[in-house]
Parts: structure tokens; C-alpha cells; sequence
């Protein structure tokens, strides 16, 4: 069967789902404006109890990284994932969650051929070429500083 690229646009148009643009951009800025606000929270909480600057920073990474895994586990993140869309892929809590996410969806496979293997299917690129592009930018800058 042979279709023209008028009938498979008229396909395609019928079977995609229509966008709600504002409903979507309120869930992303509310979601992710909630989790910017909690990081800000355990952020002032570990300051109240005598951490430094630098230490309630590491803190409030490690404290969203830790929620962030524990949601997607109990399969949460993708119910409030429906809702923010974007909003939930704030750096942190979003990376856990493309980390966490494959590694309960394969540990059937066992832990490693399915967990092992398949944890970084999503963020495996992710640190390839992010760390691959600031070594590069990294000898781009040293050998501007050194002319």
C-alpha cells in the first residue's frame, strides 16, 4: 500500500494527540518550581543547624538525588511526572530519576546483565558526551590562556 504525503500527514494529524501548551507550561513551571522551592527548604534547614555554604549545598544534592530515587522507585516521579512534564527534569532530581527508572524497569534481567547494563541506557550519554565536551572546553580555554 502506497500512501502520498498528504494522506500520511492527514494519518499522522488524526492520531496525535492534541497539546495543551498552557496547561503544560503551568505543570512544568509549578512542578518544577516546587522542587526548586524544597531544595531551597533543605537548603535553609541544614544552614539552621550549623552547616556551612558548601556543605548544605552538597547536602540539598544529596538529599534531592536521594527523594528523587526513592519516588521513582515506588513508582511515584511518573505520576508527578505526568502532571510537570518538563518541570521534573530540574537537573538533579531528573538525572536520578533516568538513572533509577531503567534499572527497576530491567532488574528483572537480574543485577548485571539488567541493572548493570541497562542503568545508564538513558543518562550513559548523557555523561559521555557531557564529560567528553568539557574536556574539550576545558583545552580550548587553557590554550587560549596560554596566548
Amino acid at each position: 500500500m502506497t500512501i502520498t504525503k498528504a494522506e500520511y500527514k492527514q494519518m499522522a494529524k488524526k492520531a496525535s494527540p492534541n497539546s495543551h501548551y498552557a496547561r503544560d507550561m503551568a505543570g512544568a513551571f509549578l512542578i518544577g518550581g516546587a522542587i526548586c522551592t524544597l531544595g531551597q527548604c533543605f537548603l535553609e534547614i541544614y544552614r539552621f543547624f550549623g552547616l556551612d555554604e558548601q556543605a548544605s549545598s552538597a547536602f540539598v544534592s544529596i538529599t534531592l538525588i536521594g527523594l528523587s530515587a526513592l519516588l521513582t522507585a515506588l513508582r511515584v516521579y511518573d505520576n508527578i511526572a505526568k502532571i510537570g512534564g518538563a518541570g521534573t527534569l530540574v537537573p538533579i532530581t531528573g538525572f536520578a530519576n533516568s538513572i533509577v527508572a531503567p534499572a527497576m524497569e530491567f532488574k528483572s534481567e537480574g543485577y548485571i546483565l539488567g541493572i548493570g547494563a541497562k542503568m545508564f541506557v538513558i543518562a550513559g550519554p548523557v555523561l559521555v558526551y557531557g564529560t567528553a565536551a568539557s574536556i574539550l572546553y576545558g583545552l580550548i580555554l587553557w590554550f587560549f590562556h596560554l596566548y
